[in-house]
């Protein structure tokens, strides 16, 4: 096929029916780029012989040097089927788990997915997680098995046994599926009986497989004979649908085309002498048919080309083939050139994949209901809880019109930065007739002018030298003036400037340029919207402010063709495309629409967690602007980065992993700052828990009690040598209490540790808790917030499971007890009110649907004000722990002591509160009483007492009480968890890796270097390819991938993602004290306590104390006066 002209891409854009928006998902190195170089080549964009050499959209050059795609690229192609014409969107997407944001972005804006499989390697863990992606965003996959080749040159298998090896594989994808797709039937089915279970009587049969026997999953798996699955060589340009061999051999045997698709692929033979297709080849020993008819062929030419070079067997097959191979492909010296000019010729992959797609996947008009209500439910909202005119915008998704009156519907996946010289503004274009006239004109006269000049300067040989100089200067300085005007100074500067464009897709409408649009942000609530906004307003018209809603003008419209963008006056429904201009408006991603009704689409699905972190500081201070403002750019520009500046000033780079922070450090220096710039050390993140009392010690001996008598003396040595109050006591049973330093109020607090599966319970849910404390903080402040009753089901479900796992004698009721989470609000932390006769409204009071009043309502609203201060406390204390000032996660913190001193609070706001009545001072003294609790004042307090107390606790919220109260809440935490067993959580990586068994030993080595723990290992049917899991903690994670290839010689690599945080079981805080400890143990121990070194480096790198010695292991030193 030619190439392809714009116009004619854009008569195609207007056809929704016969555009596919595709993407192209696989695991690293499975030959993605080279699959989609096989297909920009078909419209002729590059030459044939150059795909998956020349990598074309891996743009940057760091993908060239890497190997790897690191950003999700878009080309439109159009492919010719008959008389029908298609446009193909297609995106290239990278395979590396750091950069699977990216596929993330990719797979919004598409209606399918083709997913590649390695024939050697198989399904890997990204092939996984790829699949889960399409699954998740209601996308159709197909399958291309790619790599067959090497199963012949390298894995040198007999066609027999290749077939049965991409058995297996199609076994293991179609595993993975329907593994996705049982979860899909149990979870609605489990959904519908929550629903009935009022109606169901108690005699019902409960029938465990209800659900599963009548789901549909006839179109669900792939299969050969269903047309959804190629096989292919890519790098050697041939790939086939049993489809091409059933037309085929249909001419050929005179079978029906029908019979040969269902039985060129499974336990099929042909009897030669009954020359009919029978069932059980492989029982009576037989070749099945796609061996037969198909593999052996394409083994015979391999054999033919690449292991014999017979040249009389290749011309009879290119002669047999009816195919024309030129003269100099036949004589190169490289066997694969020859393969590639018969292949692309027999069975052009370009041709299996393309027509596959358009056979196969949807077009933006069959857009299923199931995925538009998911795009636009956000939250925890129901889609029959929106708006009524937000419902009626989804028989627009579903109708993807182009007409002027359709609303606009466009949502923006990332924004992606170009330089300003790549635009189509700032192209060369060729010159018109008239154009090439006048600058021949413009030129003619210049040169007239310097001939002029010339024959001055030598008529005026006689002239004195210094004006024989000016003259001759004069006309020079006049062009060089010229020259400047029409360059302009500032040129250089305006190309090397990047600018962003918007990486998005139109669900519905025609969008112009000049059109003005709404930007709808992640939190816009459309029925806010509606209410704020007069009824059929449009984006040009002046509108009062909405949050999380801005206007705005369509500046530019881009067509993305790989490495190129050709500018576009209107792009119709059903299109992926650039919008330009809107850098000011967006960030990572938003919804664009007409009509204010339109909700934000839910947020996109990220597999990787950024979790590896630097500081980044300028080398010359003076360009300190500058890095703000590259690592503002770098934020917008990648979809998975985070950039922060910490407490302690610091910027912070927060990344998916170490191909990813490389990659980021390289744009901020090279394109968004364009300064020198000095990265930290990777700071690594942890968090501080305490544990149940160990039994053993480091070296497993019996601790009994002494562990807690030996906390207690600690404690008592501190108080006497003054690092502690003596406003502190500590109990043995580990109550730590402390007064604050007026002596005002006495806190006592209990820290427990929390079960492992509450607290990855409430880590895996802080989205759930932030939305819970935004409800009740709502109700505090008397605001009637409505709740739909979605977020009510999933906030009932969260505290059942938590009623489920916190069991127990010392649990009992706790879950109604919880006074906050922590830290910020969301954390995998718990403060519980323990406290006698305190009754304080529920976090669960949104389930309750009533306020709880008490006739002592005065006293409770007293309470209420320094509650604050005493869950203001905790969240600092979780927020920074004792033993390395990093958050705490999995520890309980039970308030068990709260008492007030009434004389002294009274007599201190009187003291200074100035402006305060007599009556008011009479009515302290007559309040005062000696010290009592919180009960007893609840029993005594009168109303008008009452009202009295609330007045001072209202004024007092944010005096010196609360504030001591803060800080003596935050200290009693602390100490109460130095009464506990403590102990570090690191940050642990699942890291997966395939290699051969000769290097099974060194890959073993180096995780047992590094800290890593094998969980388990298998070997992949039909290969000698093994697939190892373990943990590995991300502090020893750095430079791992490089180590582990070097000791390998490149034969494994391996795959990190960020899994979970894991207790390190060495205690940071324990000491030898025998002399055999101190030998194993001690300064000169060969072993070195992890935990104490992870803490310690901490420490050092937040400038805290470090306990430990300057030199180490010196021998004693003598002056030389003394040696004489």
């Amino acid at each position: 096929m030619g190439h392809t002209r714009l116009d004619k891409i854009i008569s195609l854009q207007r056809n929704p029916a016969n555009i596919r928006n595709i993407c192209i998902l696989a695991h690293v190195d499975h030959g993605k780029t080279t699959l989609a170089d096989c297909l920009v080549a078909s419209n002729g964009i590059i030459s044939s012989r150059l795909a998956g050499k020349l990598r074309y959209l891996d743009s940057r050059e760091d993908e060239q040097i890497r190997g790897i795609t690191m950003k999700s690229s878009a080309i439109s192609l159009h492919y010719g089927d008959g008389d029908k014409d298609y446009l193909l969107n297609l995106i290239d997407s990278p395979g590396h788990v750091d950069f699977s944001s990216e596929v993330s972005t990719a797979v919004r804006l598409c209606d399918g997915a083709i997913i590649i499989v390695d024939a050697v390697e198989g399904v890997c863990p990204q092939t996984q997680a790829v699949l889960r992606q399409a699954w998740l965003e209601n996308i159709r996959p197909l399958l291309v098995i790619n790599k067959i080749d090497k199963l012949i040159v390298q894995l040198k298998l007999t066609s027999q046994e290749a077939y049965n090896h991409l058995q297996k594989i199609l076994e293991q994808v179609n595993a993975v599926t329907g593994s996705l797709f049982t979860s899909k039937v149990l979870e609605e089915r489990a959904e519908k009986e929550q629903e009935e279970k009022d109606s169901k009587s108690l005699d019902d049969i409960y029938e465990w497989s209800a659900g599963l026997e009548h789901a549909d999953d006839s179109n669900l798996y792939f299969s050969p004979d269903q047309g959804n699955v190629v096989f292919a060589s890519a790098i050697d340009g041939w790939g086939f649908r049993i489809q091409h061999f059933a037309h085929i051999y249909s001419q050929r045997m005179g079978i029906r085309v029908e019979v040969l698709l269902k039985t060129l692929w499974g336990d099929f033979y042909l009897n030669a002498k009954a020359k009919k297709i029978m069932k059980g080849a492989q029982a009576k020993g037989k070749k099945p048919l796609f061996v037969q008819l198909v593999l052996d062929n394409i083994w015979s030419l391999y054999d033919a080309v690449v292991t014999k070079r017979d040249k009389e067997k290749v011309e009879k097959m290119v002669e047999s083939l009816d195919l024309k191979v030129m003269a100099r492909d036949l004589r190169h010296s490289d066997p694969k050139v020859l393969l590639g000019a018969i292949c692309s010729q027999w069975l052009p992959v370009s041709q299996a994949v393309l027509s596959m797609v358009c056979e196969k996947l949807p077009s933006p008009l069959e857009m299923t209901t199931e995925r538009v209500e998911k795009l636009m439910s956000v939250g925890a909202r129901r889609f029959d809880s929106l708006p009524d005119q937000t419902q009626e915008l989804k028989k627009a998704f579903l109708q993807c019109s182009s007409e002027e009156d359709a609303p606009i519907i466009i949502f923006v996946s990332k924004m992606f930065a170009v330089e300003a010289k790549a635009l189509p503004q700032k192209k060369q274009r060729l010159l018109t007739q008239e154009e090439i006239a006048q600058r021949r004109e413009l030129a003619r006269q210049r040169h007239a002018e310097r001939m002029a000049a010339v024959q001055i300067a030598e008529s005026q040989k006689d002239v004195a030298p210094s004006e024989r100089m000016q003259h001759t200067i004069q006309p020079g300085g006049d062009s060089t003036a010229k020259v400047e005007s029409q360059t302009g100074g500032e040129l250089p500067e305006e190309e090397s400037k990047d600018t962003f464009i918007a990486f998005a897709r139109v669900y519905s409408g025609l969008l112009k340029k000049g059109r003005s649009v709404f930007i709808l942000g992640p939190k816009y609530d459309p029925a806010r919207g509606l209410d704020m906004l007069p009824e059929g307003c449009s984006a040009s018209d002046s509108l009062p402010a909405v949050p999380h809603l801005s206007c705005c003008s369509v500046e530019s419209l881009y067509l993305l063709m790989g490495r190129e963008l050709e500018e576009l006056e209107e792009v119709p429904a059903g299109n992926v495309f650039g919008i330009g201009g809107l850098e000011e408006y967006i960030l990572k991603s938003a919804t664009i629409s007409t009509s204010p009704a339109c909700p934000p689409f839910t947020p996109l699905n990220f597999e990787a967690t950024p979790i590896v972190r630097v500081a980044v500081e300028p080398k010359h201070p003076s360009d300190m602007p500058k890095l703000v403002l590259g690592m503002r750019l770098l934020n917008q520009a990648d979809p998975c980065a985070e950039v922060l500046i910490q407490e302690t000033g610091e910027h912070v780079l927060v990344t998916a992993g170490e191909v990813h922070l490389q990659r980021c450090l390289d744009d901020l220096r090279d394109r968004f700052a364009r300064i020198e710039i000095s990265a930290s050390k990777p700071i690594i993140p942890f968090r501080e828990t305490v544990v149940r009392p160990p039994k053993l010690d480091m070296v497993n001996e019996e601790l009994g009690k002494q562990q807690k008598v030996a906390i207690i003396h600690q404690v008592k040595e501190e108080v006497c040598q003054g690092r502690l109050s003596e406003n502190m006591h500590v109990e043995p049973s580990g109550l730590v209490t402390l007064s604050t330093s007026n002596r005002v109020a006495t806190v006592g607090v209990r820290a427990i540790p929390l079960p492992q599966e509450v607290t990855s319970l409430l880590d895996g849910s802080s989205e759930l808790i932030r939305t819970l404390e935004h409800v009740n903080m709502s109700l505090r402040e008397g605001k009637n917030l409505e709740v739909s009753p979605r977020t009510q089901e999933t906030i009932a479900g969260f505290k059942a499971q938590l009623e489920g796992l916190l069991q127990g004698r010392k649990w009992r009721n706790a879950v109604e007890r919880i006074w906050a989470f922590g830290p910020r609000r969301c954390g995998p932390n718990i403060l519980l009110n323990s406290i006698d006769g305190y009754q304080r409204p529920s976090v669960w009071q949104c389930l309750e649907r009533g306020e709880n009043t008490t006739e002592d309502g005065g006293q409770a609203s007293v309470l209420r004000d320094f509650d604050n201060s005493i869950v203001s406390g905790f969240q600092l204390a979780t927020l920074s722990g004792p033993m390395c000032e990093e958050p705490l996660m999995g520890v309980c913190f039970s308030v068990e002591k709260w008492v007030h001193s009434n004389t002294q609070l009274q007599h201190q706001d009187s003291s200074e509160d100035s402006c305060s009545s007599n009556e008011a001072i009479l009515g302290n003294k007559a309040e005062s009483t000696s010290e009592s609790s919180v009960q007893a004042e609840d029993k005594t307090a009168g109303p008008s007492q009452g009202r009295h107390r609330a007045d001072v606790a209202s004024v007092d919220c944010y005096g010196p009480i609360s504030g001591q109260l803060i800080a003596a809440m935050k200290d009693v935490c602390r100490h109460a968890f130095q009464a506990q067993p403590q102990r570090l959580m690191a940050a642990m990586y699942t890291c997966e890796i395939i290699a051969t068994a000769d290097v099974l030993g060194r890959v073993y080595g180096v995780l047992g270097k590094r800290e890593g723990r094998v969980l388990h290992e298998e070997m992949k049917e039909g290969t000698e390819m093994f697939l190892i899991k373990a943990v590995l903690p991300v502090a020893e994670s750095f430079g791992f991938a490089d180590e582990i290839r070097k000791r390998t010689s490149g034969l494994a690599s391996p795959q990190l993602v960020f899994s979970h945080w894991e207790v390190i079981s060495s205690d940071p805080c324990w000491v030898p004290t025998t002399e055999e400890e101190y030998l194993h143990f001690g300064e000169k121990a060969d072993s070195m306590n992890q935990a104490l070194k992870y803490m310690n480096t901490v420490r050092r790198r937040k400038g805290l104390y470090v306990e430990e010695k300057i030199v180490e292991h010196a021998e004693k030193q003598r002056t030389l006066s003394k040696n004489k």
